[in-house]
């Protein structure tokens, strides 16, 4: 390890202390090194505030914000750009072409594979713009093309409830994918958008996998077999990804079980039952969370109550909402190292490693994309 990146651990490590947080615990000098030559790609996090909006958005990067980016190490994530309408979600890919503009040695877009070792190379975080959900397409399929023009490559196509495309993980019907999702995901093959299934349904699932000729995303899950939540996948869905190569990216979210708020290690039993069901190429890191460290001081407590009464009143939270919304042992901008250190001990090998912190989502993205 250099004296600089023993700097740059340090500084990470200082931006964590504060209250709620502990420095990073340290990694083994391999896993430093085995992290720093990697492509790590986080398949859904944000550089601002995420889940719960505090600090507020609207103001962009923040400098604490601004330098956990940089300690991060992240080469990529999956960044939620869709909003409630076609003007609101049209409004938060300028902002972040606004933000890319702004400081071009900190951020870039990535709309195709090579982008994405760019990336890594210049030490710029890579923005690739996803949805949530497909309802701001409406029924006119031609705004696949107006987004894909826009840098979108990446859409999940349903959010928790029913849409036009098939049904949600918490609808009731499990009805599965329409005729007009069929539709939808033969135009995203054509124009190389990745088809992801975070929040679809088991049916929309197994459905999407089968009407796709590439591989399919499911960029933030967990495990139904560790634990019974409907945010989280069957085994048979696990599989039927993995076999027709497709990804499932593991989160940090309290649908991984447990009481309280999540914990390391039941993060990682759900990645270790992922490698066991999909094989160790067909599974990576989807954290749906934010790049910086959450801090519960008053202001977030306060959001994070508004932003669980507003969800349960329209309907859209999931069970377990209610706890911490992230693993506090993972809450650092090295999230994906502290990963790392754990599947080590957890006796993984380098390529392993290098395959669940980004290199699966790389090779699947770039087969995506190449269609």
């Amino acid at each position: 390890m250099t004296r600089r990146t023993f700097a740059g651990v340090l500084g990470s490590a200082a931006a964590l202390a504060g209250r709620g947080l502990d420095a990073q615990p340290a990694v083994s000098p391999q896993v430093h090194d085995l992290y720093e030559r990697s492509i790590a790609i986080d398949c859904l996090a944000s550089p601002q505030s995420f889940n719960i909006p505090w600090p507020p958005q609207d103001q962009g990067l923040l400098d604490d914000q601004r330098a956990n980016i940089r300690n991060s190490g992240i080469t990529a994530i999956n960044l939620t750009v869709n909003g409630a309408t076609f003007e609101e979600t049209t409004a938060h890919i300028a902002f972040w072409m606004g933000e890319v503009e702004r400081d071009p040695s900190l951020l870039t877009i990535v709309r195709n594979a090579a982008d994405i070792q760019a990336a890594k190379q210049s030490k710029r975080l890579g923005l690739m713009f996803g949805f949530q959900g497909t309802d701001v397409l409406g029924a006119d399929l031609t705004r696949l093309t107006h987004f894909r023009r826009l840098g979108v490559r990446i859409m999940q196509l349903t959010y928790n409830t029913r849409s036009l495309a098939g049904d949600g993980c918490l609808e009731p019907g499990n009805a599965g994918l329409s005729s007009f999702g069929r539709q939808m995901v033969a135009r995203m093959n054509e124009l190389g958008i990745a088809v992801d299934l975070g929040h679809c349904g088991m049916q929309t699932c197994s459905d999407a996998i089968a009407h796709s000729r590439t591989p399919v995303l499911i960029s933030h899950s967990g495990c139904r077999a560790v634990y019974n939540h409907p945010r989280n996948k069957t085994d048979a869905v696990l599989k039927e990804c993995a076999d027709r190569g497709g990804v499932v990216g593991i989160y940090l979210m309290p649908f991984v079980g447990g009481k309280g708020a999540p914990t390391a290690e039941i993060v990682m039993q759900h990645v270790d039952h992922a490698v066991k069901v999909c094989g160790i190429d067909h599974v990576g890191i989807g954290s749906d969370q934010s790049i910086t460290p959450i801090r519960e001081t008053p202001e977030y407590l306060r959001e994070a109550e508004k932003f669980a009464h507003l969800r349960q009143a329209a309907g859209s939270a999931a069970p377990d909402e209610d706890r911490p919304l992230y693993t506090p042992e993972f809450n650092s901008p090295r999230r994906l190292e502290l990963i790392a250190a754990e599947l080590a001990k957890r006796g993984y090998d380098d390529a392993g490693i290098q395959k669940i912190i980004g290199a699966n989502f790389q090779r699947a993205l770039t087969e995506i994309w190449a269609a």
